[in-house]
């Protein structure tokens, strides 16, 4: 195949499915990974679409709306939830990242007592504040346009005068290295200050995340103590964590 009709393909399947990794793109062009490279640095080079770890995604890629991803896995996110809630004993001190998984944490841990909660979700603020002796913070910032949630320099500088003993943190998408992954710089760097801001980290993440691509790496990934997925994790997803120190817990729903 010539590479003018390489690329071709590429912007065609991009403009289908959003995002595409260079592993699937090696299979439907009969070509070696570098050549895929090769062709997704060229149509980065000229702005056709965005380069990730691993593939690429489409100029306007953008993580899809909290009410859309709050239909998506509900039952998955539920059993992530309670598995996640499972782990935190009363009196915790507890950082919630932002997002639909997260919110399903939020609601599992609704009846643990005298938490002191840190987050940049105002739907989790509703959830647990003025409930069961819990305190809960709500970090300072900008609210993003895709969720009810801060996001910026001043929700870094806040996060920094706390320290936790669980961080539950999502994922805008998990790759093959593994890597934790997300949408844009700013909330790269909120998750990656929730990494180093606790005794035990935990990633939730349904297997959706190991299906899509997002743009900005997450640094800090090897502070992640546990990552919870379920039951719909593939056995080749399920092996990116041998030989790791993360714990991979499936949630059963």
């Amino acid at each position: 195949m010539l590479m003018e009709q390489r690329h071709k393909s590429i912007l065609e399947l991009l403009a289908r499915e959003g995002a595409v990794s260079v592993r699937d793109l090696r299979a439907i062009l009969k070509v070696s990974p570098e050549t895929v490279r090769r062709d997704i640095s060229f149509l980065a080079q000229s702005q056709q679409l965005k380069r990730t770890h691993g593939g690429a995604i489409a100029v306007d890629s953008q993580e899809p709306e909290i009410r859309e991803r709050l239909g998506t896995n509900p039952a998955e996110k539920q059993a992530i939830g309670r598995t996640a809630a499972s782990l935190v004993p009363d009196g915790a001190v507890v950082i919630l990242d932002c997002g639909s998984t997260v919110q399903a944490v939020a609601h599992a841990l609704a009846d643990k007592e005298r938490l002191t909660v840190i987050t940049n979700d105002l739907t989790i603020c509703g959830i647990l504040a003025r409930r069961n002796g819990n305190r809960v913070h709500l970090l300072g910032g900008m609210i993003q346009e895709h969720e009810d949630a801060t996001i910026g320099p001043d929700a870094v500088a806040m996060l920094e005068q706390y320290r936790a003993d669980y961080a539950f943190i999502g994922a805008g998408a998990i790759t093959q290295e593994p890597w934790l992954m997300d949408y844009s710089r700013e909330a790269s760097a909120l998750r990656q200050m929730m990494l180093g801001a606790a005794r035990a980290t935990v990633v939730v993440a349904d297997h959706s995340k190991f299906e899509c691509l997002a743009p900005v790496r997450v640094d800090d990934f090897g502070r992640v103590t546990h990552l919870i997925s379920d039951s719909g994790l593939s056995a080749a997803d399920r092996q990116l964590f041998d030989g790791t120190p993360v714990t991979l817990l499936i949630a059963e729903p």
